[in-house]
């Protein structure tokens, strides 16, 4: 797996989901509209940068860190809130990630 394709802005393709997995695109893709997107920014050295979907619809920003374990992408948010998902599919335009137990 290309780990520097994770390195930019993915943002919640609700639309592409199925029942066990969730789809993201890169922040240049045409989305639809839609009221409130998910959406967070893996940096190179190891941050991350959400943007979760607020309670008026407008995104809320968080921080944290991620990592890469073989194919487990772990999501650590300074919320407190953590997430680990399993890379089913990556693509310079699409992210297909699978929520795991851990």
């Amino acid at each position: 797996m290309d780990r520097t394709l994770l390195h930019q802005r993915w943002i919640h393709s609700h639309e592409e989901d199925t029942p066990t997995t969730q789809v993201y695109r890169p922040a240049s893709y045409k989305l639809p509209p839609a009221r409130g997107r998910r959406s967070f920014e893996l940096k190179p050295d190891g941050r991350l940068v959400s943007r979760d979907i607020g309670p008026d619809d407008r995104g809320v920003a968080g921080e944290g860190t991620w990592e890469l374990d073989g194919d487990r992408l772990r999501l650590h948010r300074s919320s407190g809130r953590d997430e680990v998902y399993q890379i089913e599919a990556l693509a310079p335009d699409r992210l297909v990630l699978r929520k795991s137990a851990g």
